[in-house]
């Protein structure tokens, strides 16, 4: 059994061995994962029995707003939805006009959202719509993608008076493996989703949902992917015996933000033509608004260049190019060299939500869940 981190799966797989049908990626221009016709398929089966177990029945409507940048999430739910009876539509997540605009055309009985979008929504439809949400008539709310801030289920369920199930949906292929409604987790193929030891290529026998001492990390055995066969993927997200959502910290070169995962090495390889900067960090907040705020903080080693408005809009077009989350960029003299020295990968992560506990998986406390 070969075990895979994103780095080492981007090393693996090869764009000129692509074979017909879809080719998905959670970071646009990293790897491109393959799955063919009939893998497409199973993994359709799959995400609508995991759907069925959040309480969404065949004959209900549902929307769904996520995205579909490079992992076709959005869609490919509203297709497992379909093959499950319902009637779906995704609509993109952003604009919150638009969303309601559809709330109210389709009236659906289910919303699929990530955690933070709900609150976020919720907070536009009383200060800027004037809406009461218990207008929109929502029995279910189910929440994915997102680590939820303690105390988000519960407001969800008072504000909109429906019900709060969650779902989990791997990062690499965007499939619905599991779920959770009333406490009760529901896991369709246990063989496909499981734990490991974070610093160790070793299975954990506690299974999803079971309590566990400190913290595992979730791994995917796409045993439907012909080129993945026989391999263990690491998703960086890691989960413990209690907390809100199916996971709630992540760790490695990828960091998720609003329901999308930063790359470390391709903000690396792209911020490195940025001629005269030294080192750099992201920092991310949730502070008193609902949505995780992103700020990258760039160090220069001549004052000039930290005034310079073109070198800001070039840093700003670099990271355009590798992720579509929106970041506030700013520029800092660089006093060290010490921090893209030290370990040749310049980048530092430092994440006020707590979510985000390292880079590195060596040296990981497994028992106490942190860092050694």
């Amino acid at each position: 059994m070969t075990w895979l981190t994103r780095p080492s799966l981007a090393d693996r797989l090869s764009a000129d061995a692509l074979p017909a049908g879809l080719a998905l990626s959670t970071v646009p221009g990293e790897a491109l994962i393959p799955v063919a016709a009939n893998e497409h398929e199973t993994l359709l089966e799959l995400s609508s029995t995991t759907l069925a177990s959040t309480g969404i029945r065949s004959g209900d409507r549902v929307l769904v707003s996520l995205n579909n940048d490079g992992d076709l999430a959005g869609a490919f739910l509203a297709f497992a939805l379909a093959r499950l009876g319902a009637t779906a539509t995704c609509v993109d997540p952003r604009g919150r006009m638009r969303l309601l605009a559809v709330l109210r055309a389709l009236k659906p009985r289910v919303w699929i959202t990530t955690p933070q979008g709900a609150l976020d929504f919720l907070a536009r439809l009383y200060l800027e719509f004037n809406v009461d949400p218990m207008e929109l008539d929502l029995e279910l709310i189910v929440v994915v993608g997102e680590i939820a801030p303690a105390g988000a289920h519960r407001r969800i369920e008072d504000e909109f008076e429906s019900d709060v199930a969650d779902l989990y949906c791997d990062p690499f292929f965007g499939a619905a493996l599991a779920a959770r409604r009333s406490g009760r987790v529901s896991l369709p193929d246990p063989t496909t989703l499981g734990l490991a030891r974070v610093a160790e290529d070793e299975d954990e026998k506690a299974a999803l949902g079971d309590p566990i001492p400190g913290l595992a990390e979730l791994v995917i055995r796409p045993s439907w992917c012909a080129p993945l066969a026989g391999t263990t993927l690491r998703t960086g997200q890691l989960t413990g015996a209690a907390g809100t959502g199916l996971f709630q910290h992540t760790i490695g070169e990828h960091v998720l933000a609003r329901g999308r995962w930063i790359s470390l090495p391709m903000l690396r390889k792209a911020l490195a033509r940025i001629d005269g900067m030294v080192g750099w960090r992201i920092e991310l907040s949730r502070g008193d608004g609902s949505l995780d705020h992103v700020r990258i903080v760039l160090g220069f080693e001549r004052p000039s260049l930290v005034e310079n408005p073109m070198w800001m809009g070039r840093a700003r077009e670099a990271i355009a190019a590798v992720t579509p989350l929106g970041f506030e960029v700013d520029a800092e003299l660089a006093e060290s060299h010490e921090e893209a020295t030290r370990s040749g990968r310049p980048g530092r992560v430092d994440d006020a939500r707590g979510h985000h506990l390292g880079i590195e998986r060596t040296g990981f406390s497994h028992a106490q869940g942190g860092a050694a």
